[in-house]
């Protein structure tokens, strides 16, 4: 089965009021969630990111070896701190991003990822290369990021985009839409995407519009667009096969990482049937879409975006006794 590396952010999300878990620190980052939730699903999986040598590193080492997350592609910072960052959240498990903790005047170490030290070679054809936009805001993990994609291209693999929009990383208000120069920098990111997935705000912030059909035909490669929007589902366009999908109704604790678990839920399922990208069967890409759905209800119903991240036959268990709707 094909692999899958994770590159991008490992951090802290120090989740704020509210409920019991208020001031709790939870092992996040939407790449390091993502290969974690991967490696639980059971797909073959490896990060690729930089932390600091600290309290924080260590765990997320610890971490990466239970789950069995390849790390050969991690780096280690002896001069900048792993990143945390302050997570609020609402009384219906909604967040927003704010400001981070530990900067010591040289920055986070996740932002100093360095493109010479990247493991080469970086996959082959048939493998995914997963990354987001968080990257793009630090000029030597944008280049760290720009390598890898190229590199990954240029051996056969394909390439999935999270848009994963913080406005917070770009040194910017809570809720900032995209300047025109941050717009700039992920259009030619965008541009190199097999597959995109975005939320419907971001969405609309980046292309006017919130019907994958439409952001697919707005990108010279024609990707396959996956369009989640939280309580109102799921929306997808790959290849001839469109469709939508309500979300399965659970009580919600936190959303902090349910997207990412879609995400590898649904990677997890591209791998077993790599046709899927291009629509090969409607019936089959509306069972991957519930599949990816499952994985991020169930992240839904626990606190941080790890610890909840559940097995394949949990995922086959919930589909079977949760009708969505």
């Amino acid at each position: 089965m094909a692999k899958i590396f994770c590159l991008g952010e490992a951090l802290i999300d120090r989740l704020l009021p509210w409920g019991e878990d208020a001031g709790r620190d939870c092992l996040g980052g939407a790449p390091a969630n993502g290969a974690c939730a991967l490696a639980r699903l059971g797909s073959e999986v490896g990060f690729i990111g930089r932390l600091g040598r600290d309290r924080i590193g260590e765990q997320f080492a610890q971490l990466f070896e239970q789950r069995g997350v390849d790390t050969a592609g991690l780096q280690w910072d002896g001069d900048r701190p792993s990143r945390v960052v302050m997570v609020q959240r609402d009384a219906s498990g909604d967040r927003s991003f704010g400001g981070f903790e530990g900067d010591q005047g040289e920055g986070f170490a996740d932002e100093a990822l360095d493109a010479a030290a990247l493991p080469a070679p970086l996959g082959g054809a048939g493998d995914w290369l997963a990354v987001g936009t968080i990257p793009l805001a630090a000029s030597p993990s944008a280049a760290a990021l720009r390598q890898a994609v190229a590199a990954h291209r240029s051996a056969g693999g394909q390439v999935v985009v999270d848009v994963n929009w913080r406005p917070t990383f770009w040194g910017l208000a809570v809720d900032a839409a995209p300047t025109e120069s941050v717009r700039a920098r992920m259009g030619e990111l965008l541009g190199q995407a097999q597959l995109l997935k975005l939320a419907a705000e971001e969405a609309q912030a980046l292309f006017g519009s919130q019907d994958p059909s439409v952001v697919a035909a707005m990108l010279p490669q024609h990707p396959g667009v996956v369009i989640t929007d939280g309580a109102a589902g799921v929306r997808w366009s790959l290849g001839p096969v469109v469709g939508s999908m309500p979300s399965y109704p659970v009580a919600v604790v936190d959303t902090t990482g349910a997207g990412d678990a879609f995400l590898a839920g649904l990677l997890h399922r591209f791998c077993q049937e790599p046709e899927l990208l291009d629509g090969a069967s409607e019936q089959r890409v509306q069972a991957a879409l519930a599949f990816a759905s499952a994985c991020g209800a169930l992240v839904c119903q626990g606190a941080g975006a790890i610890d909840p991240q559940p097995k394949e036959a949990d995922v086959l268990d919930f589909i079977s006794s949760h009708p969505a709707g």
